[in-house]
Parts: C-alpha cells; structure tokens; sequence
C-alpha cells in the first residue's frame, strides 16, 4: 500500500504557505540601499567650512528632500536619511528668488543693493526653511559660498 499519510498533507500544506510567505517578504524587500544624505552634508560642509567663496554639486538619487539650515533628509523607496550639518547654519533656497539667482552663479551686487540686504534676505531665507517639508528632490545639490564684504553666506539649493 503506497498510500500517502493524512499527516504528510498538512506538512506540504503548511511547506507550500511558508514558501509564500518568504517569497512575499523577498518581493517586499528594497532593490536599492537609502539615499546618501551624509555623502550631500560633507559636500555643504566643504563648502561652508571655507573662508575662501566657492562652487560644489553634488548628485541626488533620491525622490524627496528635506533641506533646513542645520541638516538634509533625503528619501526614497527604500528609505530616509538624514545628515546634519556640521559647519552651518547654511541659506536652503528655491524657487525663483534673488538668493537661487546668486546660487546659480549671479554676483551677489547684481541682486542685491548692499551686503546688509543679501545678509537680510539670507537670514530671512534662514528661518523659512526652519520648518521645511519634504519636496521632489533635484537631480543635483548646489552649493556656493559667497563673500560680500563682511557678509559670509553658504547657499544651497535643492
């Protein structure tokens, strides 16, 4: 008699249900390591240490972004990260202000009337980004340090 034992049916039931399992689990898993925020904090804080003015980028594989004056958050699938700055507190800007214009690469006197309204309009850029949302993150950070006179402002747009 070649019968198969009801027991053994039960065991290939439950076999079968814990292979389901670890497959969905497997599926379930990210294909891909969270996005680098501490590699994008030491490229601001590069920057922002010097006292010399200068330009970085630095690449941003990430969906989202969390820019405030002492840290960045980066997310995707797979995760968040977050890095806090340890030189600061640097200017975040976006949009389509003054400030993304210097960032870009404009003299600061070409948008501004004095280093006392660049250092106003940092310092007030500053505390918007206090409370900062997560947003769609850019291809790229930028970051430049700029010297105006006694005015010394790191920005970074993202």
């Amino acid at each position: 008699m070649l019968d198969v034992p009801l027991d053994a049916t039960y065991y290939w039931l439950g076999l079968a249900l814990a292979s389901l399992v670890v497959v969905g689990v497997a599926a379930d898993l990210p294909t891909q390591p969270p996005p680098d925020a501490p590699g994008a904090a030491n490229t601001v804080d590069a920057l922002a240490a010097s006292d010399y003015p200068g330009t970085a980028t630095h690449p941003v594989d990430a969906e989202s972004v969390r820019l405030t004056p002492r840290s960045i958050g980066l997310r995707t699938d797979a995760g968040a990260t977050h890095a806090a700055f340890a030189f600061g507190p640097v200017t975040p800007v976006s949009g389509e202000s003054a400030l993304v214009a210097v960032a870009r690469g404009v003299p600061p006197e070409h948008r501004f009337e004095s280093p006392e309204a660049f250092a106003a309009a940092a310092e007030h850029a500053r505390r918007t980004a206090r409370n900062a949302t997560w947003r769609n993150a850019p291809d790229e950070l930028l970051v430049r340090t700029v010297n105006w006179g006694d005015v010394h402002v790191t920005l970074v747009l993202a």
